[in-house]
This record gives C-alpha cells, structure tokens and sequence, in this order.
C-alpha cells in the first residue's frame, strides 16, 4: 500500500426524517385524536483513530462519504429509525482540518480515539407535539432537519518517539534497519527513502521506543527542493531528533548547520527539541578536510558498532525528557 498522508473528502450526515401528521384510527374510535410519531435523526459521520491502519491511503479512495437519513414517523406515536453512522477508520496521529476555514477540528492522538464531523439533522417532532386546547387536531408536522456537510483536510503526523534527520544517503535507513526490525528500502543513491518509515527498538527486557526514519534533506528542503520537505511535519511529534551526519560528508559544521536550518525554516519548535548528533558510517575513513566537530557518538551499522551505546544514549534523552519507554 502506498503511503497516503494526506487526504480531502467529504462528508454529509444523514437528514433527519419528517414527523408523522397521523390521527388514531379504532374500531370504535372513528375522530381520535393526533398520535403522529417524530422522525428518526439522520446518521452521523464519526472519524475514529485505529492501530491497525498506517496510511490515509484507504481513506483517499473516496472522495465523498454519506451517512443515511433518519426514517420518517408513523402513526400510533411511533418514531422512525434513525440513520445508520458512518465510521471512518483513520491512523493514529491523523490531523483534522475544515477544509474551507483550515481551522483544526480535531487531533487524534490516541487509540479508539473518535470525533463526530458532521451530525446527523434532527428528526421532525410528529403532530402530537403540537395538539393544544386552541388547536386538538393540528394537521400538521416538522420536517425532518438536514445533516451537516463539511470539506476536511486530513493530515496525518506520525507518532514515534524518536526522528532520525540527515542528507540523503547518511546512512537512516540502515541504522533503523540494524536498531529494529524494520525493512526500509535501502540502496547506494540518494534518496532511496522515498516514506517515512518506523520501527520498534526494544531496551531492555520491558521497555522500547520507537523511531521514525525521514526522506533525507538538502539546502531548500523547506521551499519544496528534493522529498523530506513533504514529510518534516512527521517529526513534530517526537521528543527527539536523532542527526546523521555521514563520516564522508568533507564539513560537518557546515553539513549541520544546513540541516538545522532547514528544521528551523519548517519550524521554530522542531529545533527546540532535545537533540543527539551522531556520526554515521565510522567503519569508513572520514574525509579529507573534515574538521572537528563534537559528536555526540559515531556509529556504524555495518559493523554494529556504537548501536548499543546509541540506544542507551537516546533511553536516558527519552527518560531526562519524562517519556516512559
């Protein structure tokens, strides 16, 4: 399945059903009074946030998502059925818009997490409501009140503790490969990455986090140059960035201050995430010319060097910040 992270429907609630105009009607009662019943409210469109889906991808199919009206009254005071809901199964960390205004209808972060986006119309009251001493045989009934109708703009923003950021080829899909059991596409070209990608890394027996490799970034990346610009907003929600900087790339200063920038030129939050800057591929001779600069590790996922102390390292970040891993 393609990875769909984005998406724009529609969706219209059912309309309520109309109320009943019905007088009671017996073997010895031929002028009985009004016994109209009211209508059945109409369905609601209900977004709810599953596990067991990763994309919007299914989402996207359809463009246009209707739930079924309410059933109008009958007589003898009986209410009509409502409208059967309609539950859109949606990933966990899915961003809800209004996709005329833009403003945010809802975040749904967590499991079974649900909203209703569009209620169902009220069903019409029935003629029994509106008999009176002026007035005993009213002849008349409500309409049944039209569903809502709205545009979303669904966004999804993965939820995973840790965001591995780098240049293309830097080495993030290895890593997360040599750290999980996650199997990323990997080759010797840039931007072999073309999804985000998560994996689970256990620490110890009880305890695990998980982490978000990104399409790599290069100078521009936030104005829409190469791939990762689309996916940034999937390390808004991580509590920490994980940066690679290859042992070949001739100045790391300079490599760093790039990929900074472009964090910072998406959003001011994301630099202010706590951070490990990591030297990738240290099984390689570093390049001419590099100059110093203060690692925080270097690591090598060919050889598996260094991965045990990574883990470690980003453990203690995740429990210094307060996340139970």
């Amino acid at each position: 399945m393609r990875f769909i992270d984005e998406a724009i429907i529609t969706v219209r609630a059912g309309s309520g059903g109309a109320g009943s105009a019905s007088f009671y009607r017996g073997a010895f009662v031929p002028k009985g009074g009004p016994d109209g019943g009211d209508g059945g409210r109409g369905g609601d469109i209900i977004l709810r946030a599953s596990p067991n889906i990763a994309t919007l991808a299914d989402v996207a199919l359809k463009s246009l998502y209707q739930a079924s009206d309410g059933k109008p009254g009958q007589g003898n005071q009986k209410s009509g059925r409502a409208g059967r809901d309609i539950i859109i199964q949606i990933p966990i960390g899915t961003v809800v818009y209004d996709a005329d205004s833009q403003e945010i209808a809802a975040d749904l972060v967590e499991m079974d997490q649900s909203v209703i986006v569009a209620k169902g119309g009220r069903g019409g009251r029935g003629n029994v409501h509106f008999a009176s001493s002026r007035n005993r045989t009213p002849r008349f009934a409500e309409a049944g009140r039209p569903g809502e109708k709205k545009r979303l703009r669904l966004e999804l923003k993965l939820i995973a503790d840790v965001g591995l950021v780098g240049r293309p080829n830097a080495g993030k899909s290895t890593l997360l490969k040599a750290l999980t059991r996650a199997a990323p596409k990997i080759g010797d070209f840039p931007f072999t990455t073309l999804t985000p990608n998560l994996g689970v890394v256990p620490v110890g027996e009880y305890s695990r986090f998980t982490i978000a490799d990104l399409p790599g970034l290069i100078e521009g990346a936030r104005f829409g140059r190469g791939l990762g610009h689309r996916f940034l907003r999937h390390i808004e929600r991580t509590n920490l960035i994980v940066v690679l900087i290859e042992t070949s790339e001739p100045n790391y200063v300079q490599t760093y201050a790039s990929l900074m920038s472009e964090l910072q030129g998406y959003s001011e939050d994301l630099v202010q995430l706590p951070r490990l800057v990591v030297r990738s591929k240290a099984d390689i001779p570093q390049a001419v010319g590099s100059d110093d600069f203060n690692f925080d590790l270097a690591v090598s996922a060919f050889s598996s060097n260094g991965l045990q102390d990574l883990v470690k390292m980003i453990a203690e970040k995740l429990r210094i910040s307060n996340i139970s891993i």
